[in-house]
């Protein structure tokens, strides 16, 4: 599982910070999370395939989570894009991007799909066979989600050498690999757990975009590798997150201890802090397996 943060920083962009987004890796799929301004030149510098992108997935309706999105259609176009592209997002996305070709006259050039949801409920809103990815219901200014990336579980690894001990055919491999007893000729059933060494563990990614604490959101989020979880104030600016509905990292890392997290990631910074140790001084106080988020930085679990 690779994640490249392309922007992790909150409001306006700079010239040094970017806003939100993300481009996750989780086997072979690669899937863009919040599309921020400057979101194409930023999988430009960290060298991520445009080609690979066929599903997007967009928080909420806030401009420095989505502003990048009609920039990265229209380039998609330029670049001769004929395959299907897919957004996810809350209901609004497809008026907006619609709107948006329609006034500048502008076509795709592929399939462009929109999958909106409305739901304050979580919802599987994806599924191959390999992933399914499931909303976060949040508490923002705005309709919100997150989204769990979860792999689902890998098939057992087979022991050869104990395959061929007990003579099981090589045909019935493939079923051992799947967790089926196998029944010899002779009748005598012998059990997978015989035959076969445990999967290497699935894995899963929460993203938890602009939210103010909410602790609901644990039984969803249980047990994840990995959390991003915004922190866009410290406890000494605690009284805006009411106002601006919003997280600090305390309370990113109250949410990762109670869900029993790998790791968390903070991010979402507000640019009124010039250190951004703080905040993983601040969380680690409460959870100790901290990461700080930066644009360009890639993290592999």
């Amino acid at each position: 599982m690779k994640l490249t943060i392309l922007g992790c920083h909150s409001a306006t962009p700079t010239a040094s910070t970017r806003p939100t987004s993300q481009v996750l890796e989780i086997r072979g799929n690669l899937f863009l999370i919040d599309c921020g301004e400057g979101t194409q030149m930023a999988m430009r510098t960290s060298r991520v395939k445009f080609s690979r992108i066929k599903n997007i997935f967009i928080s909420h309706l806030h401009g420095d989570h989505f502003f990048g999105l009609i920039g990265m259609i229209s380039t998609f176009c330029l670049l001769g894009r004929d395959t299907p592209l897919t957004i996810y997002g809350p209901k609004g996305i497809r008026e907006i991007i619609l709107l948006q070709l329609k006034l500048t006259k502008s076509y795709t050039t592929f399939d462009l799909r929109f999958r909106e949801s409305e739901s304050k409920e979580s919802q599987l809103i994806y599924e191959d066979d390999k992933v399914t990815v499931t909303t976060i219901p949040l508490d923002h200014r705005v309709y919100t989600n997150g989204y769990l990336f979860e792999e689902k579980p890998l098939d057992r690894k087979l022991d050869v050498v104990a395959c061929e001990e007990y003579g099981v055919d090589h045909a019935y491999y493939r079923k051992v690999k799947q967790g089926h007893d196998i029944e010899l000729a002779s009748g005598e059933v012998i059990s997978n757990d015989l035959l076969t060494f445990n999967p290497v563990a699935a894995k899963s990614y929460a993203f938890c975009s602009d939210t103010m604490y909410k602790p609901d959101i644990v039984p969803i989020i249980k047990n994840a590798t990995v959390l991003y979880h915004e922190s866009t104030f410290l406890k000494s600016h605690e009284d805006l997150c009411e106002r601006t509905k919003h997280s600090t990292a305390a309370q990113a890392a109250d949410i990762a201890k109670q869900a029993n997290v790998g790791t968390l990631i903070l991010g979402h910074y507000s640019t009124r802090y010039g250190d951004y140790e703080l905040f993983r001084k601040e969380a680690q106080e409460i959870f100790p397996t901290v990461e700080l988020a930066a644009d360009g930085k890639v993290f592999e679990f």
